[in-house]
């Protein structure tokens, strides 16, 4: 009895399988894989079923039907465990095609954002500044005429305002477009930002490199300089801490960022999913095919590392421009 009862699963398992086969056929390039199965399981569905009867006393040739039935059988499945195969390989360079182009995607975006940021910052520089610079102009040969004491407050007052924007002008020009990155590179960029960054926050900053006038492809410079200012501007906003120390290196072909800060730390995991950039980060590294490691918990700080193969030629540069 429990001889019927196990052939009558088996019998209905096959079937099921049978079925789910036949609706794999059309969802698929390779689906004569799912034929070869359809007909594998079908004829084990039959197999079973004349080890039914034969169970049941009913008078069946065993030898006919096992015979040439095993012998389709295991040429079907061995056949498809070979296309099946071929489908794994096909399925896995569906997913390399779509990295690579999600990259070039993300690439592409990144490229029309920095050039958007440096049209913005060019149309800021040239065409605002010298606006202020005109008033200043007018403002200065007022105040060499003899003026009353209340003219003259107004005049000083003006002046200092359009000193003011003139200095808020050229801090968003740069922040939108960094010349310092752009005319002496990523070892400079980094310095001059870091150096604005402390003068306004009391943190301190420790920065190692052993960069010189080493000059990358745009797109590793640009991305790599917006990282480490996105990492020090969640330091210094979010961490509350006292101490970052970072370090810049080259080793062979690959650029090496260390980063690290004493602050009240985070679930990294979590982070990485819901706030701080830190996904955007990650985003930005992985275009350019590099890697992002971060290592925190609360109270005990963070620590990230970051690495870059620079084998590429860098990409064509603007002459440089004054921008004072």
């Amino acid at each position: 009895m429990l001889i019927k009862i196990l052939l009558v699963i088996s019998i209905l398992v096959q079937t099921l399988a049978t079925v789910y086969a036949l609706r794999l056929v059309r969802t698929t390039k390779y689906n004569s894989v799912w034929i070869l199965f359809i007909v594998g399981f079908s004829l084990l569905s039959v197999e079973r079923v004349v080890q039914l009867l034969l169970a049941c006393g009913a008078e069946v040739n065993p030898r006919w039907w096992f015979g040439y039935l095993g012998i389709v059988v295991s040429v079907c499945l061995s056949i498809g465990v070979v296309y099946a195969h071929k489908l794994f390989k096909y399925i896995a360079r569906l997913n390399r095609q779509r990295q690579t182009l999600n990259k070039r995607i993300l690439t592409a975006v990144l490229r029309t954002e920095e050039k958007a940021r440096s049209r913005f910052s060019k149309e800021l520089h040239d065409g605002l500044g010298p606006l202020l610079s005109s008033a200043k102009m007018s403002l200065s040969a007022l105040a060499r005429e003899e003026r009353t004491p209340e003219q003259r407050e107004i005049i000083d007052n003006t002046t200092y305002v359009i000193d003011e924007a003139i200095r808020s002008l050229r801090e968003i020009s740069n922040n939108l477009s960094p010349h310092v990155l752009n005319d002496f590179g990523l070892a400079r960029g980094v310095q001059h930002f870091i150096d604005r960054s402390a003068a306004m926050h009391n943190v301190r900053i420790r920065f190692t490199t052993n960069l010189r006038a080493e000059r990358y492809d745009t797109d590793v410079e640009v991305i790599l300089y917006r990282v480490i200012c996105e990492l020090i501007n969640n330091s210094l906003k979010h961490a509350a801490c006292t101490n970052v120390n970072l370090s810049l290196s080259r080793a062979g072909t690959t650029l090496v960022l260390d980063y690290s800060d004493n602050g009240r730390g985070f679930d990294s995991k979590a982070m990485m999913d819901c706030g701080m950039g830190l996904s955007n980060i990650d985003s930005r590294i992985n275009s350019l095919g590099g890697t992002f490691d971060i290592d925190s918990a609360k109270g005990k700080g963070m620590h990230a590392t970051i690495r870059i193969d620079t084998r590429r030629e860098p990409a064509p540069r603007a002459h440089k421009t004054d921008r004072r």
